[in-house]
């Protein structure tokens, strides 16, 4: 228990000194900056100026940092072996930057590994007898758990990877300690910044026939524009690829990236976790074309910076894309209920995105806080998961071809 707890409390500080950092940093970047020097805050030019040069800036750290920030990210899922702990400092560096730049990924994937790497390392150094497993378990629960404020989410993520391991005991023997270091993490977060995922929407009145038809119509609607971007992943990775240099490849992806935010607007840069409750905030601010727009633009962004070498997470941009997607169709037709269409349209995309049932049920429930939708969700997730099982995944394999 001791050892879960504390190392569940360390991700979860870990988590929250980053996210601190790169929020002090955006506020530089994209309000201190752009003021004194009279430009438009989230005008067209200094969008791709501002991810150009994260773009450059991030390859040049990348380029001098030891262990040049881990391994190519699109080889790499949220939980992966154990990197050096030298590695560390420079992926957390590379990780804050591109937070504060506004590259459209999350914090989940380079903060886990980094969790990763140091509980390894000081649970091997301090408790050699213990299997080195154990530690990658406590790890990645405690910074799931403080990701999402719940010690749930992380014991639905680790339940996929542990019923496909042997090992002795029970299952829930198995899960005992990482669910104590999820909610060690996650009490930690919810205690010092307060975390919500709810998006505030309008109540869900109950389940209807339509809906029913809607629900499975959205979530595969949200399953293929996901697919779409999986199948462009190994495409984008060979284009940067093709340029040998980390430096010039990232440069590229900014400059690409801040075309995307002039074209979608500033809502569709960052991680988009703060940008979805703006959206949700005013369902009926914006057609239901522009809200394709956002989402498709944001489909894209999360494509080139996933490849062109940015370090990052994919569920929060995911996230963004299922919330414009779902908003659109509550503008196209008026009669769909918008946490349902939400909540549907993200469950779609997540299941492609990372191919975790359970953490996209998860992820859909939460943003709308209605345990109604939760029979029309299941029923949604049947067509959207027969579209993506047995396809290519948004990982890449050492040969640049996508795992299966």
């Amino acid at each position: 228990m001791l050892p879960a707890i504390v190392v569940g409390i360390v991700c979860a500080l870990l988590l929250l000194g980053v996210s601190l950092l790169a929020e002090q940093l955006q506020d530089v970047l994209w309000e201190a900056l752009p003021d004194a020097l009279g430009v438009g805050r989230f005008s067209s030019l200094w969008m791709i100026v501002m991810l150009t040069a994260t773009g450059l800036a991030v390859g040049l750290v990348l380029r001098t940092v030891p262990g040049h920030g881990g391994p190519d990210p699109s080889t790499t899922g949220l939980v992966d072996a154990p990197m050096r702990p030298g590695v560390v400092p420079g992926l957390l560096l590379v990780t804050t930057l591109a937070l504060a730049g506004g590259v459209s990924l999350g914090p989940e994937n380079p903060i886990t590994a980094a969790n990763v790497a140091l509980a390894f390392w000081l649970g091997r150094r301090f408790a050699p007898g213990a299997p080195g497993e154990l530690w990658v378990a406590l790890a990645a629960a405690g910074t799931i758990g403080a990701l999402f404020g719940t010690p749930v989410a992380a014991a639905l993520i680790l339940s996929e990877v542990l019923a496909s391991q042997p090992g002795p005991g029970a299952f829930w023997d198995r899960l005992f300690a990482p669910l104590a270091a999820g909610t060690a993490g996650a009490l930690t977060m919810s205690l010092l910044a307060h975390p919500s995922f709810d998006l505030s929407l309008p109540a869900y009145s109950g389940p209807h026939w339509g809906d029913l038809l809607s629900a499975l119509v959205i979530a595969s609607a949200g399953a293929l524009l996901g697919l779409l971007a999986v199948y462009a992943f190994p495409v984008a990775h060979r284009v940067f690829t093709a340029l040998r240099h980390p430096v010039l490849a990232l440069t590229l992806g900014g400059l690409v990236l801040g075309l995307l935010g002039a074209l979608g607007g500033h809502l569709t840069l960052f991680k988009g976790l703060d940008e979805v409750k703006v959206l949700a905030g005013d369902p009926d601010g914006w057609s239901a074309g522009e809200f394709a727009g956002m989402a498709v633009v944001k489909t894209a962004a999360l494509v080139i910076a996933a490849t062109c070498g940015f370090r990052g997470g994919r569920i929060f941009p995911a996230v963004f894309v299922g919330v414009s997607l779902g908003l659109g169709a509550h503008a196209l037709v008026d009669a769909v209920p918008p946490s349902l269409a939400v909540s549907c349209a993200v469950l779609g995309v997540l299941l492609a995105v990372t191919r975790q049932g359970w953490v996209s049920l998860f992820t859909a429930a939460v943003l709308v806080s209605d345990t109604s939708v939760l029979p029309l969700l299941c029923a949604a997730t049947l067509p959207a998961w027969l579209l993506v099982t047995g396809r290519a995944q948004m990982q890449l394999d050492g040969d640049g071809k996508s795992l299966r």
